[in-house]
């Protein structure tokens, strides 16, 4: 398995979304970013904050789209052109209806679930062959109900079980990061559930 040399997390700018469980991916991106004392600065010809960082003697680009979340491929498609990165060599981070707060899953490849920044993501690539990070915000119960739930700020203990998943993610990033993916995955999915 390939190295990775791309972090993404998806998520809306603007203050008003920060908290919100659509904004998970960027919770996870800019708690690594705090790690290691990185800085986001806004580079308009890749759409997105970037920062650059070290982890485990592995270059890492750290992106988060500037655009909306169903606008999320513009960025990302740009910065794997400009970087000349693989999308193998990618990973995005994003929010999961299907899991519940406190889950953190990786995976490779498959669908998008209806996830509206993976979705323009497949569309600007074509594919879907990428690493994911899926951090669980769970589900409202009922399909009309899913904008406001992720566009929403979820509850103390929600809350706090996000930013576990956030914190279990990370420390299983250093062995995804050198391309030992699936032991990562064991550790993650098999830890604190």
């Amino acid at each position: 398995m390939a190295a990775l040399r791309l972090l993404v997390g998806l998520g809306n700018p603007g203050a008003e979304h920060i908290r919100t469980r659509h904004n998970a991916g960027f919770w996870f991106i800019d708690a690594l970013a705090r790690r290691k004392d990185a800085r986001f600065g806004l580079d308009s010809k890749l759409h997105g904050e970037t920062a650059k960082i070290v982890l485990d003697g592995q270059p890492l680009w750290l992106l988060k789209p500037a655009t909306f979340m169903n606008k999320s491929g513009i960025a990302v498609a740009s910065a794997l052109r400009y970087w000349k990165i693989e999308p193998e060599e990618m990973l995005v981070a994003h929010d999961d209806l299907d899991l519940p707060p406190g889950a953190a899953r990786l995976k490779f490849d498959g669908g998008h679930g209806g996830q509206n920044g993976l979705r323009d993501i497949f569309a600007h690539l074509d594919h879907g062959r990428f690493h994911r990070l899926r951090l669980g915000i769970g589900h409202p119960g009922h399909k009309d109900r899913v904008t406001p739930w992720v566009l929403g700020r979820p509850g103390v203990a929600d809350e706090a079980a996000i930013i576990g998943a956030v914190g279990a993610a990370l420390d299983v990033l250093p062995l995804a990061v050198t391309g030992q993916f699936n032991e990562a995955m064991k550790r993650l999915h098999t830890g604190g559930e």
